[in-house]
Order: structure tokens, then sequence, then C-alpha cells
């Protein structure tokens, strides 16, 4: 959605800069978990509720997250539902992650396999994946079965597919056509 990116994007800026590289990861993780918390329908109905205050929603949120916030996400917090854009937050934190990432030479990968990793075989798939992509990856594994054997790396918007599925529906379309 061009829209909540388009409101998200000043907010993440704004908190990259007022980082200015402390601990900005730590940031990205607390700011997820917030966000994740405000994704939740239920919750925004909560707080499009007009007998409730903007601190309600605040403790609301914080307390769900199960975490201490920082000071500088509290602020983005407040600001964000003062502003009406609790909507935004799971983007923010999004956005704002893409540009920790930036920033240091690193990209959130997504891997699918159709099996569970072992510890040693996901350090050396990330490996050879950092070598395949040309940069550090932080990997976070997901099962689906579906894939029938082999993994699916998604990093930004590159795909490698080397699942059995992949190379079924490949096989399908080169005999259809």
């Amino acid at each position: 959605m061009a829209e909540l990116a388009t409101i998200a994007r000043p907010y993440a800026e704004a908190m990259f800069k007022a980082v200015a590289g402390d601990n900005a990861a730590a940031l990205a993780e607390q700011l997820e978990a917030v966000g994740q918390v405000a994704g939740n329908p239920q919750l925004r109905q909560f707080a499009d509720s007009p007998k409730v205050i903007a601190s309600q929603v605040f403790e609301l949120i914080a307390g769900v997250a199960n975490i201490s916030l920082s000071p500088k996400v509290a602020n983005l917090l407040t600001a964000v539902i003062d502003n009406g854009r609790l909507v935004a937050l799971p983007e923010i934190a999004a956005q704002f992650r893409a540009l920790v990432n930036a920033s240091s030479g690193v990209s959130d990968a997504r891997i699918a396999s159709a099996f569970p990793l072992s510890d040693a075989q996901l350090a050396e798939t990330v490996a050879v994946l950092e070598q395949r992509f040309g940069r550090k990856l932080n990997a976070a594994v997901e099962i689906d079965e579906s894939l029938i054997g082999g993994i699916r790396v998604v990093v930004g918007d590159e795909v490698l597919d080397t699942s059995v599925k992949a190379r079924l529906e490949q096989m399908k379309s080169a005999l259809t056509h």
C-alpha cells in the first residue's frame, strides 16, 4: 500500500536520524515488536474509540509488547498515536529496519525450507547465500512443506528458488508449451 509507505517514510527517517547509529538494531527490534502489536485490528479498533485517550493506547501497546521501550521508541510511539497514524506503525518499523540494514550493508533474507534446518545447515546455507548475493544477510527461516524439498530465499526483491516445487513447475511449463 503506497499510501502507508508515504506516511511511514518521514517517521522512519526521523527515527533513523535521531538514533544516529547507537544500537540501531536493538531499536529496530523494539520498533518491530511495537509494530506487530499495533498491526492487530482489535487494538486499532480500541485506539480509534473516542472514549480512549492516547496514554491508554500507549500503555496497552507497551504492555502487550512486553518489552521496556527506549526513550526514542517511546517518543516515536507517542507521536504516532497523537497524530492518528497507528495504522502506519508496522510500515514505519519495516522502513526503519531497511534503513538500518542499508547503513550497515546487511539485508534481511527470508529462507523457506521444506524441512527444519539444523544450526550447522543454516550457517552453511547463509554463508553460501552471502557469497551469492554479495552482502551480509540476517536470515529468518520458516517451514513451508509445500516446497516438497529444497529452499526458497527472498532477499529484498530478489528470489532464489531451488525447491522441488519450483522445478516441477518449470518442467510442467516446458512440457505444456
